[in-house]
């Protein structure tokens, strides 16, 4: 009985540990026009530093909008990002450049709202 219980236990403990390791830190933006609209083929950048992203500069990711307005970047550190979409004459200049400290081995999520 005992020896049975102490399996269980290894058991579930391992998947937990497992679990845990194979969820990574993910980030996902989903980009939209001043209407409401998703916006497919937009450019997002995303940057550790305030100055790289403020001289447009070295991003860590950088991808365009799926065809419902969505970017995934898995595996980033769980940090403060600076983030830029552009699409056209649209963009996010001024408003949603910053992310909060990412949640680690989470999907974290923002919208981030672009116009002229």
């Amino acid at each position: 009985m005992k020896k049975a219980a102490f399996i269980t236990l290894v058991s579930i403990s391992l998947l937990s540990l497992a679990s845990f390791q194979l969820f990574k830190t993910n980030l996902r933006i989903t980009v939209r026009n001043e209407l409401g609209n998703l916006e497919s083929g937009a450019t997002v950048a995303v940057y550790k530093t305030k100055e790289d992203y403020e001289k447009n500069v070295n991003p860590v990711a950088l991808d365009k909008t799926d065809d419902k307005g969505i970017v995934t970047y898995e595996d980033m550190e769980p940090i403060v990002y600076y983030i830029t979409a552009e699409k056209g004459d649209r963009n996010n200049f001024g408003a949603a450049e910053k992310t909060e400290a990412l949640t680690p081995n989470k999907m974290n999520k923002m919208t981030i709202i672009i116009s002229e």
